[in-house]
């Protein structure tokens, strides 16, 4: 994709896509049959944002995922299981799987695959546009979801930050400017990230964390989204208040994750 192209227009392509994927698996399994299998699953709710709230340690969301548009594939080889267990062993807080399947090559079986091997709190990483992904969630183990602001008017981001609660999950409400993080304030969000890469070129720059801090609220948990290598990174946006850091590429091009990670939390501690 050059850099020409709008990533407001790639996210709208990604939320039509997500909008027909999912109409398409609810055909297949209608939300009545769904909402009976995620009861079967027994919720943890507050796992993921008490992770991200402990105070004597530095909180990192680890990422799982194949590709992404903006780097394209990250490892061609890439199984989340043997990945995901080394991040809980690096000392992971929580760790992220991508469940979006045409633009990252996620799926939701790589969240339950991981669900079986890792008690560490999850968060399911996608375009959550509906109540049926919620109980898609749920059922495949997750603890918490992503909602973007940017891909939900206001209202859908409410209704669908209490649908949640009500099922037991934590959501990260990811921000990008001012706006959106007065609209996911308004909304109540209790765990809110700022994605440093910006909507329209794709670049990162940290400043929208470093600028974005003196608006959220004491009570907020706030997470810093992309970008992020060092740790000096850490240490510095750590200063400022931000309490966890979801680092995803960084690892995934590491070739011994568990050691990348346990060596960025010993650095920034």
């Amino acid at each position: 994709m050059s850099g020409a192209t709008s990533t407001a227009d790639l996210l709208a392509t990604i939320i039509a896509a997500t909008k027909r994927s999912v109409a398409v698996r609810e055909e297949h399994e209608p939300l009545a049959a769904l909402s009976t299998r995620a009861e079967r699953r027994a919720p943890r709710p507050g796992a993921f944002r008490d992770a991200l709230s402990r105070r004597d340690r530095i909180n990192v969301i680890a990422e799982c995922k194949r590709r992404s548009p903006s780097r394209g594939v990250l490892l061609a080889d890439y199984h989340p299981v043997p990945m995901a267990r080394a991040y809980a062993e690096g000392g992971a807080a929580a760790i992220s799987v991508l469940t979006e399947p045409t633009f990252f090559d996620g799926a939701l079986a790589d969240l339950e695959a991981v669900r079986a091997a890792v008690d560490t709190p999850l968060l399911r990483k996608d375009f959550i546009v509906s109540e049926y992904q919620l109980f898609e969630a749920r059922a495949a183990g997750a603890d918490a979801v992503l909602l973007i602001v940017a891909a939900l008017s206001p209202a859908e981001l409410a209704r669908l930050g209490r649908r949640a609660g009500e099922l037991g999950l934590d959501t990260l409400v990811e921000v990008h400017n001012g706006e959106e993080l007065a609209i996911a304030i308004d909304a109540g969000a209790p765990v809110v990230g700022v994605n440093n890469r910006n909507l329209h070129t794709l670049a990162v720059d940290v400043h929208a964390s470093e600028s974005l801090i003196e608006r959220m609220p004491a009570e907020v948990v706030a997470v810093s989204e992309s970008g992020l290598k060092t740790a000096a990174d850490l240490k510095q946006l750590a200063a400022l208040g931000y309490r966890a850091f979801l680092i995803g590429e960084r690892f995934m091009i590491d070739p011994d994750p568990r050691a990348a990670l346990s060596a960025l939390l010993r650095d920034a501690a």
